[in-house]
Formats: C-alpha cells, structure tokens, sequence
C-alpha cells in the first residue's frame, strides 16, 4: 500500500514523467519482492511478477488495438464521417453538435478514445474556424461523449480490457464485448442531453476563431477522362464544388479532358475539390509514379509546405518549365503566393513565374522531399503530414468490423448440434486483425512506433504489477475487509456509488490505468465480504474508470483538447464534475435495477 500510495502522489504532483515512474514502481517492486518475499514464493518469483505486466494479454491486446485505430486513421477510412459532419453543422450547428456527440459516442464503442479524438479534433477546429460554433463549446463536449462511449464496450478503452481481463484473472467468467452496454445506453440518454444542451452554456467562447493566417494555394484542376468536369462548363460546377473553393479561369465551352481549371483554396479544400470532381492537382504520370515507388518500398507518401528563398534556382521559373517532377520525383500540387488573395482576377499564379516568398505545396516520399528542399534552396515548413491511403480505408474498415465480429459474435462454425459459432478471445482477435493490417498494407510495419505509446505501454506493466502486489499480498482482501465495515449497514445503491466514486476521484488525479488494477480487486473483495453478486461491482469500478473528465490530467484527451479550446483547469472542474455526480447516481441505480440486487 506505501507503494501504491507514494505512486499516486507522484503521479498527481507531475514532478516526474509518468514512464519513469512507472519504471521505479516496477524496480521497486522487483527488489522489495526479492528481499522481502511473498508467503511461499522465492525471491526470483517477484522478478516475474513486477515484470510479468510486459507480457500480459492485456497490454498484447492493447498495442493490437492501438495499431488498428492507426490503420483506421492513416487510410482515411473514417474519413467519410468528417465530410458528413461538416455538411451538418452548415445546415443547423445545435443539429451538428447533437450529430457530433452521438457519432463521437458510438465510434469511440470501437475504436480505441484517441484515434477517435485525433481525427475529429482537425474537424471540430475546421467548422469553428469557419465561425459555424466556437470550438470550445464543441470540444470537450465531443470529448465526454467519447469517454462516455468507450465505457460501453469491453474494448471500448484500454481501461476496460484491464479491468475485464483482471476480474477473469481473480476468478470472475469473462464479459462478453457488448454485456454492458445496454446499461451505457441507457445511461447515455441522460448524459446526452446535458452534454448538448447543458455542457456548452457552461464553457467560455474561449475559441481562438477563424484562422486569417490559413495559406490559399492556387493550383490547376486538371480535366481527366473519367472526371466528373468532362462535358460540362462552369455554370454546372456550382452545387459539385466543396466549401471554400474559388474558380479563378476556365477554358471557354464544354470542358473536356486535357483543359485545367485555375482554382484557390486551403490545403484540404482543394484536395477535396479533386477527390468529388475526380480531377487531378497534377500531372497524372508523376501521382502515379510516386504511389508506385511509395507501394514497393512500403513508405507514406507525404504532403509538406516549403518556402522559396532568394537563393533557389526555381526564381524567376514556372512549374512547368522547373523539372521538379523530374529532378525529384516531387509534384507540386499549389502555390500560395503572400499578397495575392484568394479572389484576385489579375494573375495566373499557377502559369506564373515562381517568385521569393512563395509557398509550395508538395507531396512525394520524405526522402525525395528532403532531396528536393536541399537541392532546391527551399524552407520547409511546418505542418508536414502522411498522406492517407484511401485505396485501403475499405479493407481497413473491414478488418476492424471482422474483429469486433470474432470477438462479439464468434466465427460461424457448424457441428453435430447444428449452428454453433466460435467466440474468440478478445486478445486473439485484436492479434488477428493487427496482422492482417500489417499484411495487407494498411499499416505500414516500420511505422507502427507511432501506433504504440511507450508511456501507456509501462505504465500498465506497471499497473499491472501493481494490482498483482495487492491481491497477493492480500492488501485487497485488507482493505475490502476494511471498506465492507463502512459499507455493510448501506443500500446496494450506495455501496455501488461509493465505489464508484473512490475509483472516479482516482482516475481523475491519478492514472485510470492504475485506478482499474487496484480497484477491481477491491471491488470483488468486498461483494464477498457483503454476500452481492461480483459483477455489478466489477462493473462500478469500470464506469468509474472512464468518469475521468472532470480535470485535464485524467485522461490524455483531456490533454489534446485543452490547447485547441483554449481551456484552463477550471473549465474541466465546472463542466465536468456536475456530471461526474450525475452518472454516478444514473449508472449505480441502473446497476441496482439491471442485476436485480
């Protein structure tokens, strides 16, 4: 318990990073074990058990997890959800909002609350900064509704898969993926309703607004022969171009494959203007290309902004007299020139010579960009990113679906009795599904140290180790025992609530991570001491695990949003505690009522 307590102060004081803790936790674990040993164990079992977490099916299950949230992501599978929401907000913003939370809410029952939040953090600030809702009052409750989300199912978070896999560890039966989730959604219908109407209202309009510094590249929409331009003119365009999109100059008559569209617009306008029109930003012969080569050598094709300096060879040159695609195996999809606004009629800046100060909007492999800029007397810029392969968002997303399915439902399998399906163990089928990313490209292999996080990976072997300590060593059973005097005289109601509100405050100043090992344990400790079914209380200590959304250390989303929205500690405080008490109270009555205690 000294331990455990020592770790929770360093982790809440924030002195020290928390995989450094986490390290000195499991040495001191290692060593104290060695010296001082378990009843009936040797000193070298304690090495196996402080380091024991490394291997656990819980972290396995984890890391497979988060590589395919990184497949779903870098292919742009959920990327369709993006396109919709924006279209949403632009019609009403209360609709919008409502569709953000609920499309945040279920996604996030699949897919691990990061990769959810990563991509819908570039969206949300997208739609405030063109002033449809200020980011502030969109963020943290988009966030919530994740958290809330992800409790749903067992593979919802991280924090789920621990607490799940740690009650089977101590004896429980397993949950199935989609056991508790009716008792989320319904729970669901009242936090939704504060989080659309309520959470906003209490948030400041802290939103840093419309970004004036946003580069317009202009470029040349090129016309193919599949291309949704062939045939039509100008006037037809209209209800066919994305938001934001300014058509400069076009060719007189019907288009046709072979004639160019002079346009302006934002990085991601553009790119969308090309992927509806099936257009091309330029020639196809060097997209082709540079998707071969990125193909056989298995790397990301990457798009970066760079500056041109006076000492470039490309002044005083035009695009297509520069040889750039030639020379570096680089295309250049947009210029954005200081000073020429996105509306100006007097220039043809993508026929233009190119000019000192111009910005050019690349793509290619990083190593022929990085060739490219030095060569070339080019700044990079900031900003630089993974190009997503579309090409492999379908597979992606069925892989994902087909894990979930394995888990939930089982492999369909026939026997003397007719129909009986194979259910699969969660950490079989997250292993599965990681190899087959791996396998069919949708996760590139030497990238997936962005997958991983080193800092949650040692801190749930740590977590882990923790959580062994206490139940070998029968601090559980201890406390258990010493909770269950406070607790026998209460209603289920309340012995369910106050469980659950010890392991909130945990996962609100500590690491839910943490909270999850030590309170499983206890929770099953003290049903035995009072004679209550285990698995509502197992299951208080779950949902208590994911109400970590009342300050900004709970939970790293927490964390991602805070600089986006502009929100200080107090902001977390107020908006979330009143709903922290709220799904306290709904979750331990509906745990009451589900199991009948």
């Amino acid at each position: 318990m000294a331990v455990t307590i020592a770790m929770f102060i360093a982790f809440a004081r924030g002195t020290y990073r928390e995989e450094i803790i986490s390290l000195v936790t499991i040495a001191v674990i290692a060593v104290g074990l060695y010296f001082a040993p378990l009843p009936d164990t040797r000193p070298t079992d304690g090495l196996a058990l402080a380091f024991g977490g490394f291997g656990h099916s819980a972290l396995i299950t984890i890391c497979a997890l988060m590589i395919m949230g990184r497949g779903l992501v870098v292919t742009g599978a959920l990327e369709p959800f993006a396109r919709v929401l924006e279209g949403v907000f632009r019609v009403n913003p209360q609709t919008g909002l409502l569709t953000a939370l609920l499309v945040a809410f279920t996604l996030s029952m699949f897919v691990n609350d990061t990769p959810v939040m990563v991509l819908l953090i570039p969206i949300i600030v997208a739609i405030a900064a063109k002033g449809l809702m200020p980011s502030s009052k969109i963020l943290m409750p988009v966030n919530t509704a994740v958290l809330l989300g992800g409790m749903a199912t067992t593979i919802g978070t991280s924090t789920n898969i621990l607490v799940v896999t740690i009650a089977n560890d101590i004896g429980m039966a397993p949950f199935g993926v989609f056991q508790f989730t009716p008792i989320v959604l319904m729970a669901g219908l009242v936090a939704i309703p504060y989080l659309w109407l309520v959470m906003p209202r209490m948030l400041r309009d802290n939103s840093t607004g419309p970004d004036l510094a946003a580069r317009i590249f202009h470029t040349r929409l090129r016309v193919g022969v599949g291309s949704v331009l062939a045939g039509g003119d100008l006037s037809s365009l209209g209800a066919k171009l994305p938001q934001g999109i300014t058509i400069h100059s076009a060719p007189p008559g019907p288009l046709a494959p072979g004639h160019g569209l002079h346009i302006s617009g934002s990085h991601e306008a553009i790119e969308d203007a090309a992927r509806a029109l099936k257009g091309e930003l330029a020639p196809g012969w060097i997209i082709d290309r540079i998707r071969r080569v990125s193909k056989t050598l298995g790397e990301d094709i990457v798009a970066v902004e760079m500056t041109v300096t006076a000492d470039s060879r490309l002044v005083g040159r035009t695009l297509a007299s520069s040889a750039i695609a030639d020379l570096y195996r680089v295309a250049v999809l947009g210029i954005h020139r200081p000073g020429v606004e996105r509306r100006s009629e007097g220039e043809d800046v993508p026929a233009a010579e190119i000019r000192e100060g111009d910005v050019l909007l690349a793509i290619g492999l990083a190593e022929d960009l990085a060739n490219f800029a030095r060569s070339d007397a080019l700044l990079r810029l900031e900003g630089a990113r993974e190009l997503p392969r579309r090409s492999k968002a379908v597979l992606a997303g069925a892989i994902m679906l087909g894990t979930i399915s394995t888990a939930s439902i089982g492999l369909p399998w026939f026997d003397a009795s007719g129909y009986a399906p194979i259910k699969l163990p969660i950490a079989i089928s997250a292993l599965a599904g990681a190899i087959l990313m791996f396998v069919t490209g949708c996760v590139m292999f030497d990238r997936v140290g962005r997958a991983l996080s080193a800092k949650v990976i040692v801190l749930i072997a740590a977590s882990l180790a923790i959580g062994r300590v206490i139940d070998d060593s029968g601090a559980a059973e201890w406390l258990g025992q010493a909770l269950s005097l406070g607790l026998a005289y209460l209603p289920p109601a309340l012995v369910l609530a106050a469980i659950m509100l010890f392991v909130t405050l945990l996962t609100n100043f500590a690491s839910n991570a943490t909270a999850a090992t030590i309170g499983t344990p206890i929770a099953y400790n003290i049903a035995s001491q009072l004679g209550l079914p285990p698995e509502p209380m197992v299951l208080a200590v779950l949902f208590g695990c994911n109400l970590s959304f009342a300050t900004p250390i709970a939970y790293q989303t927490n964390l991602l949003i805070m600089s986006e929205g502009g929100y200080n500690f107090g902001d977390y405080v107020r908006a979330g505690t009143p709903l922290v008490a709220i799904m306290v109270t709904v979750l331990s009555v509906l745990l009451v009522l589900w199991y009948g205690m």
